[in-house]
């Protein structure tokens, strides 16, 4: 498979296969999150979780694994490429399955699971530092979306998948999938696609320029505050994934309609990155994601109302669906941006700025998503709170990051 050429890059435009590529090695944490979901049941069953709330760290410690990984993958990666570093993630991630697929106890399925999101955060990091590595500005913009437009249609399926796979071979199948993905995503890398980074681009690997790209990373105000306002956005995506199986499945007494449900709520999302991609080339970056924080900060406080009225914090299903629909649609927007804007002025630290910028966005949604989902208690009004009060927390960020911006 060949790269991008110029033109190509310039446009942001890239080959369907390429596309597809990167979305293959970004999807694996959604599909190790999304597809196990509606066995949260059987696996806390048969592994004797005690609490009700135990479930969510299924979903939480991927997050916790894959933010501890980031650091490290980046800085590697500047160093012997991005290859090299993308097959160390899918190795540990590999090993994380199988302790997932023979788990015979709850700290056994934890480990797994941590391990699997430590792994799955090199090709994750490696597709963003690919992207940087390609393209810059309004074009990576519209590239981070098109591949997040194919990512997303994995949450549409995957717990629909993770549904089939449980009935066809029980809960321990689907990590037999995650095992097949890993396969198939590395194999393609190793076999059929270039190496990105110019050797004479590559940083030594010692303690002197590893830290001196950190504080140069981490100086940098403007991709700071704009990785503060990912991390907040993510963290209220976090309470949503963490509590997603109660709601629907439990909640709305949804049974084994609840992957087809979740999977409607995940299109919105992909239809809202497809059309960022088709919108960030003529209105740019900025103004998209402050029209998107502005429509996920009015509608999560009107859903947050809507709920509380309702009997038991509770509203209709249909409600719930589309009010849900509106704040995905915003996510998506600001997921693509905010990466691109973080990254935009690093682009000769492209991998170890993918690192920080992501390792602080997952590391720092995680206890904001915990604090939120550990209090569900049957209400949905914690979820739209969370959205609403963490939407304006990242226009405020939001702020401060244009402030810092050169004129």
């Amino acid at each position: 498979m060949t790269l991008p050429n110029p033109a190509e890059r310039a446009d942001g435009r890239a080959s369907l296969a390429f596309v597809i590529f990167l979305a293959l090695m970004t999807s694996v944490i959604a599909m190790t999150i999304d597809a196990v979901l509606p066995a949260l049941d059987a696996i806390s069953g048969e592994l004797g979780f005690e609490g009700q709330n135990d479930r969510q760290l299924i979903v939480m410690l991927v997050f916790v694994g894959m933010g501890a990984g980031q650091i490290v993958y980046g800085p590697l990666s500047d160093s012997v490429g991005r290859k090299t570093t993308a097959m160390l993630g899918w190795v540990v991630f590999i090993i994380g399955t199988l302790m997932g697929m023979f788990a015979t106890s709850p700290e056994m399925m934890f480990a797994g699971r941590f391990l699997q999101g430590l792994g799955a955060g090199g090709p994750r990091i490696m597709a963003m530092a690919i992207v940087r590595d390609l393209y810059e500005g309004r074009p990576m913009a519209r590239m981070l979306s098109l591949i997040m437009t194919v990512f997303m249609l994995v949450p549409m399926l995957a717990p629909i998948i993770g549904q089939w796979m449980e009935w066809l071979g029980g809960w321990r199948a689907i990590f037999g999938l995650y095992l097949a993905m890993a396969l198939v995503s590395g194999g393609w890398y190793l076999l059929g696609v270039p190496e990105t980074l110019d050797p004479a681009e590559r940083r030594p690997l010692s303690p002197g320029p590893v830290l001196a790209a950190f504080a140069e990373v981490l100086r940098t105000r403007s991709t700071m505050f704009y990785t503060y306002s990912a991390a907040m956005v993510f963290g209220a995506f976090v309470v949503y994934l963490a509590t997603a199986q109660q709601v629907l499945e439990e909640g709305y007494a949804l049974g084994p309609l609840f992957p087809w449900a979740f999977g409607g709520l995940a299109f919105a999302f992909a239809l809202a990155s497809w059309g960022n991609s088709r919108l960030v080339m003529r209105l740019g970056m900025r103004r998209l994601s402050l029209w998107a924080l502005g429509l996920m900060v009015v509608v999560s406080a009107l859903a947050a109302a809507v709920s509380q009225a309702a009997p038991g914090g509770v509203p209709p299903l249909w409600a719930f669906m589309g009010l849900m629909s509106l704040i995905f649609f915003s996510v998506a927007v600001l997921f693509a941006n905010f990466n691109a804007l973080a990254l935009q002025p690093l682009g000769h630290l492209a991998g170890t700025a993918s690192s920080v910028v992501n390792t602080v966005a997952v590391l720092g949604s995680v206890p904001i998503g915990h604090a939120i989902a550990s209090a569900y208690d049957g209400s949905v009004v914690p979820l739209f709170t969370g959205f609403a009060v963490l939407g304006l927390g990242a226009l405020v960020s939001m702020a401060l990051a244009e402030q810092a911006v050169p004129a």
